[in-house]
């Protein structure tokens, strides 16, 4: 009875940590657009303090950095709310270290996720003192989103854990895999975009500058050894190297689309597939946010849902295929209910009518 209280415990504290793990995002990605990434010119305090200084005190230690107060407010507010993610991170620990020798307790994610989280302050800290360099920024937004599924993870385990769910996965096939990899590659993408300020360098769409191919530098767009700036605010790279860089999020968003299309048309008839038409009506829309936030020229709003969209896909994919490993009602399309199937495949053969016998049999084979 103690570990059944104390598992409850533990999955609303993940819960929670998925509400501050989306939260902390969302708050990165409008300091992020705002230009306040570089609010504060140190971490972890602000100008050498735990809140936002006077004016006064800033130019005395930093007078090469005035102080804009509403941009160190908003960096500070995002270090507050991350601070308080790791904090729930080391609850949960502390909550799960009895319960880790439980049989199929997710103690795993738990240590995944504290590594996780120091990783991410580490990057957190290095997005300041290299003054934005994107190699870090993207790596921080894939952090983010890393330790967002991880925490969706943890609760569908625990949940599992306190349904007594004993049902073995189903192996997902190189199709579900292949829709993981181009969606993690397309937020990488996306992240990569942003931290270069590629957002608005191709003008309209679908075409790009009034042109289908516009001209591109690929090369110095994705030049991932370019050395450290003195600042990266604003961006360093030129014009085409830019477009480069957006054109690749626009061809990158179509192939993602191609893949997961197919991946919904094979199993269009898997009632346990039934969340990845959630999926794709989540990528429509993220499409429209995209195209409105080229249309619009990026106002902040827009680009703030563009940023939860791709959360929501994410973790959206992650929920569906779950239920496809995990949830065994697809043997229930067709018109056969899990009793009845159980009878066809019933050991008792004999009493069956043989083409009954085979039908549930091949249809068993399909699914699994």
């Amino acid at each position: 009875m103690v570990d059944q209280q104390r598992i409850v415990v533990v999955k609303g504290l993940s819960f929670i940590g998925i509400f501050f793990t989306a939260l902390v995002m969302l708050v990165g990605a409008w300091t992020r657009l705002s230009d306040a990434g570089l609010g504060c010119p140190d971490w972890p305090g602000c100008y050498g303090q735990w809140v936002v200084p006077t004016a006064d005190h800033a130019a005395v230690n930093y007078p090469a950095f005035p102080l804009e107060a509403s941009k160190a407010w908003l960096e500070m507010f995002h270090r507050y709310v991350a601070t308080m993610l790791g904090a729930t991170v080391i609850l949960l620990l502390w909550l799960g270290w009895p319960l880790r020798r439980v049989k199929q307790y997710p103690w795993n994610i738990s240590i995944i996720l504290l590594m996780a989280i120091t990783a991410q302050g580490t990057f957190g800290a290095l997005t300041v003192t290299l003054k934005l360099w994107p190699q870090v920024v993207t790596l921080h937004l894939l952090g983010g989103m890393g330790i967002l599924l991880l925490f969706v993870l943890l609760y569908s385990r625990l949940k599992a854990l306190q349904q007594n769910s004993g049902r073995q996965p189903r192996r997902a096939s190189a199709h579900w895999w292949l829709v993981a990899v181009l969606l993690c590659c397309q937020i990488a993408l996306g992240g990569w975009v942003s931290s270069n300020y590629a957002g608005i360098s191709c003008q309209g769409f679908p075409s790009c500058n009034a042109q289908w191919w516009p001209e591109m530098d690929i090369s110095e767009g994705f030049h991932l050894t370019q050395t450290v700036g003195p600042n990266y605010l604003h961006g360093q790279l030129h014009a085409d190297a830019r477009t480069a860089i957006h054109m690749m999020h626009r061809l990158g968003g179509g192939l993602l689309g191609a893949a997961l299309m197919a991946l919904w048309w094979r199993y269009r008839h898997d009632r346990a597939a039934l969340g990845l038409l959630t999926v794709l009506k989540i990528y429509c829309l993220q499409v429209v946010l995209g195209i409105a936030s080229v249309v619009l020229w990026l106002p902040l709003w827009l680009a703030l849902l563009h940023t939860a969209g791709a959360m929501a896909l994410s973790v959206s994919y992650l929920i569906a295929w779950r239920q496809w490993r995990y949830n065994m009602s697809d043997r229930n399309a067709h018109g056969l209910n899990s009793s009845s199937t159980a009878n066809y495949l019933s050991p008792d053969k004999a009493s069956q009518p043989a083409e009954l016998v085979t039908l549930a049999a091949n249809r068993q084979a399909r699914y699994d």
